[in-house]
């Protein structure tokens, strides 16, 4: 009876040792490899950056930094915000170091790029950082996921509430890259949709410090509406000269139409207050944003950006579907997450379209003054929600050929 049941015993821990294995052998390596491609150097390193990364190791513990028994590994790139080195590493990571996920990628070009090499060798490719509706429309992707915001979302936005304010003439500042044109046609949409004109646009090269010239062009234009189609350093540096120049001082109004609260913070109250911005995020709406943002300023010394709220959100996103389905294959762990409604700290039951746009609210807040702020990064005060569908383009009418 004693051999029996040992027997019995010792057939138990078979089993379940090969169940183990299995699961196991579904993994690639037997390791789950995200990649953070990221800015760590320039002007989006600080709304991006090491803070994305952070972002990404604070989803990875909530699994106990494996899946399955499988470990989670995160490794980190620089993209130097350029596409050719973009495309150059994530070639590699995915070719020689076997990464399953490409993550963050701020920087439109470089996100692109890297979109056409994760879609030829099928591999996850979640975007925080990027903004150009072109990645969940032409040049869309199976494997390609557009989380947190687009140029459509936010112009479109913020442009919407400056000319319901009466706001209706624009000049635009704009940085000459696939970002920065796509942002301003998206404002420059929505602003002769509602019966505004536009008065002139100027180009500047990305990591621009001097906005002079550019600044001179759009005083002289009369418009109401100054517009920045940039972000990060671009716009902090744009609209710190803005206010040397006593361009709102005259009465036109300044409008970023890519901001974060990072960059409110290197700009000051002083100088931002007022400002219009359209996010998908913001660290003090509610007790568990306070709670994961915490976390996050306890290994950053700062609050986090909505780009680095979004990439933990795509990182545990991904995480739970790998962890449903028992494997890292891209065309099942893809299939599981548009399946699966996205309920985090940052959104609540988020679909995700056949074009990879995850359709989160976005929130239209205004800059409060040194008088109305309690505390530091007490910065934004929310003025109203606009739901995903109001937000974003129908997939529809994206253009993308996944869209049935």
């Amino acid at each position: 009876m004693r051999s029996t049941r040992t027997a019995g015993l010792l057939a138990g821990v078979a089993f379940a040792a090969l169940a183990s294995g299995t699961a196991q052998a579904q993994m690639s390596d037997n390791v789950i490899k995200i990649g953070m491609l990221s800015d760590r150097s320039g002007i989006y390193a600080d709304i991006n950056g090491e803070g994305s990364a952070v972002a990404a190791r604070l989803a990875a513990e909530e699994f106990g930094n494996a899946i399955n028994g499988t470990k989670i590994e995160i490794i980190v790139g620089d993209h130097q915000n350029k596409a050719d080195i973009a495309a150059n590493l994530a070639r590699q990571w995915i070719d020689v170091e076997k990464v399953d996920v490409v993550a963050d990628v701020p920087n439109s070009a470089a996100a692109l790029a890297v979109q056409g090499i994760t879609k030829d060798k099928k591999r996850i490719f979640l975007m925080s950082g990027p903004g150009s509706t072109d990645l969940t429309g032409k040049d869309c992707s199976p494997y390609g996921f557009l989380w947190t915001w687009d140029n459509h979302a936010v112009a479109s936005s913020t442009a919407r509430a400056l000319v319901e304010q009466g706001k209706k003439s624009w000049f635009f500042i704009t940085a000459d890259y696939a970002f920065g044109h796509s942002l301003e046609t998206e404002a420059v949409n929505t602003v002769k949709q509602l019966g505004g004109t536009i008065k002139g646009s100027v180009r500047h090269p990305l990591a621009s410090s001097d906005f002079s010239s550019f600044l001179l062009q759009a005083q002289a234009s009369g418009a109401e509406v100054v517009a920045f189609a940039n972000a990060g350093g671009d716009t902090i540096n744009a609209v710190k000269q803005a206010a040397e120049f006593g361009i709102p001082q005259g009465g036109q109004t300044l409008a970023g139409l890519l901001l974060n609260v990072n960059d409110i913070h290197a700009l000051g109250l002083d100088t931002a207050q007022g400002l219009m911005l359209a996010n998908s995020f913001y660290w003090d709406m509610n007790d568990e944003t306070r709670a994961w943002s915490k976390k996050f300023e306890e290994r950053t010394g700062r609050k986090p950006s909505m780009n680095q709220a979004g990439v933990y959100s795509a990182v545990k996103h991904y995480l739970k579907a790998v962890q449903e389905v028992g494997t890292d294959d891209a065309d099942k762990v893809a299939a599981k997450m548009r399946a699966t409604p996205i309920t985090d700290m940052m959104m609540k039951d988020a679909k995700i379209a056949d074009n990879g746009r995850i359709f989160n609210d976005m929130y239209l807040a205004q800059i409060k003054t040194p008088g109305e702020s309690k505390a530091a990064w007490d910065y934004f005060k929310i003025l109203k929600t606009i739901p995903g569908e109001q937000a974003y383009i129908n997939p529809k009418d994206s253009g993308c050929p996944l869209v049935k």
